[in-house]
């Protein structure tokens, strides 16, 4: 059972691998090249605007995986698994928030001369 979170009227970036299936929302899937057919320029540029705003989202997403052991679900109830993100994406801005602090104390004291 496959089940589609995407709402009416807003864009779905999706990687290639989604080729096959279609949202609820806009599609915004990336275009794939089928056998040994090239992808037009518009396809490439295209392409490439999507994989922009994707980029921006997988660097939280590889850490709440990586550093919180959150790659997968066992919980059946989308409530449930909802209740649970929250609180990983929670513990991500504490961590980023933690990075944050360091940084800026790490600058303060190359300021000061410690």
């Amino acid at each position: 059972m496959k089940i589609d979170l995407s709402k009416k009227g807003i864009p779905v970036y999706r990687d290639k691998g989604y080729s096959g299936t279609k949202p609820n929302g806009y599609d915004a899937t990336m275009v794939k090249s089928i056998g040994k057919f090239n992808l037009s320029m518009k396809s490439i540029l295209r392409n490439r605007r999507i994989s922009r705003k994707r980029t921006l989202v997988e660097y939280p997403f590889a850490i709440i995986k990586r550093v919180f052991n959150f790659s997968h679900m066992l919980l059946t109830l989308s409530r449930r698994v909802r209740v649970k993100f929250m609180f990983s994406c929670f513990a991500y801005n504490l961590f980023a928030l933690n990075i944050i602090i360091a940084t800026a104390i790490k600058n303060i004291e190359k300021i000061i001369g410690k």
